[in-house]
């Protein structure tokens, strides 16, 4: 087995902390929103967040004052995106990805964990109004995939583990295109062309050599409020920046290395934790019993629980018959299946894609119903995959 790099080791312990905290917020937020302080605790994540400069709201949301909610998943979580892409682009460069040969096992499983559950969902949904669900299934969340992984201890091979790490970076970077692709609403091409010509003149500073991240940072936020306002998902102008950041091995690198670990608490321990909070706060109510008859719950549990493990062993075995890729070394196949299960935990992306998938409007049922279906499933895969792992690696 080869030994693990300690950037990816420092990567692992961070990811399994944020997943244990997450569970806890999750929790935290169910029990509140179904307590005597119920109305308080949901009024308060609409409270509208306001940032005036003159006569200018610079959190105006098509025209509309941004919630403390929306200005979570619409302004914090591009930080978030902005983090993933950051890991993405280290990956590629000096990471698990930066060889073709090894990458092509997750890129393969990533891939398949992605079109099956897509694929499954659509049998349940196709021609209905809830169709446009189809990305939900398709999301690994890494936090949570990595924490439970971790539970297991020393006795995980570290293969396993990179693998399931690269796994489900590649998925990430997978669901941010499916965002930015099919969950593009009311698009303003003149905002759009403007957050796209920002994001020209950061790729320009990146080719010339400039190394400060201030006008990156300055560009980025520039970026994101046009994209706000064109009708494309504004976290999308997090993972633009990240690309556009510039990235040299050596001594060059200290200004990206220094921006991905400032940014991991207030990731991981600030913003996280309140998309968490804000997008968990679930009334149970008489009619939950009926979740499980609608087709969009169907779609969303079997194309998580059954999908995602289906997918990534089918197509990591494409990839091994087609010896374009081969198993790590000390890793079996029934070890995969096992971490093919753990990918069926789907969360912060899968409930994120919700919010884009359903109008808030008009399908908040459809929302509140998905979320419980997503948290049912993400839990009835997390179990699944650690006692199977647990008594084939125990």
């Amino acid at each position: 087995m080869n030994r693990l790099s300690k950037s990816f080791i420092n990567f692992f312990q961070k990811e399994q902390s944020t997943g244990i905290l997450l569970i806890l917020c999750t929790l935290i937020s169910l029990i509140i929103a179904n307590s005597p302080v119920q109305i308080f605790y949901l009024e308060l994540w609409e409270i509208p967040v306001r940032l005036q400069f003159g006569d200018f709201n610079f959190f105006n949301f098509h025209g509309k004052p941004l919630t403390f909610e929306t200005f979570i998943n619409e302004a914090l979580m591009a930080v978030f995106f902005l983090s993933v892409g950051l890991e993405i682009k280290r990956e590629i460069y000096a990471g698990e990805l930066a060889n073709l040969k090894k990458a092509l096992l997750p890129i393969m499983g990533a891939l398949g964990g992605m079109i099956i559950p897509a694929f499954i969902y659509m049998l349940f949904n196709y021609g209905t109004q809830t169709q446009s669900g189809a990305g939900i299934p398709m999301a690994t969340d890494i936090a949570f995939a990595l924490g439970v992984l971790s539970l297991l201890g020393k006795r995980v091979p570290g293969a396993l583990k990179v693998f399931l790490t690269a796994l489900a970076v590649i998925d990430d970077f997978g669901a941010i295109v499916v965002i930015a692709l099919f969950y593009t609403q009311d698009l303003s091409v003149l905002h759009l062309s403007i957050a796209l010509m920002i994001w020209g003149v950061l790729l320009f500073l990146n080719k010339v050599k400039i190394y400060s991240l201030i006008p990156y940072l300055v560009g980025g936020i520039f970026m994101w409020y046009f994209m706000l306002n064109s009708g494309v998902h504004a976290t999308i102008s997090g993972v633009l920046l990240a690309f556009a950041i510039p990235f040299q091995k050596g001594e060059k690198k200290v200004n990206f290395s220094k921006l991905q670990h400032s940014l991991h608490r207030p990731v991981n321990y600030i913003i996280l934790p309140l998309f968490a909070l804000a997008n968990t706060a679930i009334v149970v109510n008489s009619d939950i019993q009926n979740i499980f008859t609608q087709r969009y719950s169907q779609g969303i549990f079997f194309g998580l629980f059954l999908g995602k493990p289906l997918g990534i062993m089918l197509f990591s075995i494409l990839a091994c018959v087609g010896k374009i890729s081969k198993l790590p070394e000390g890793v079996l196949w029934k070890q995969m299946l096992g971490v093919g299960f753990l990918g069926g935990i789907g969360f912060t992306m899968s409930i994120f894609i919700t919010l884009l998938a359903f109008d808030p409007i008009s399908q908040q049922y459809y929302i509140n119903h998905a979320k419980f279906i997503i948290l049912t499933t993400s839990l009835c895969s997390a179990f699944v995959g650690y006692f199977y792992l647990k008594k084939i690696l125990f």
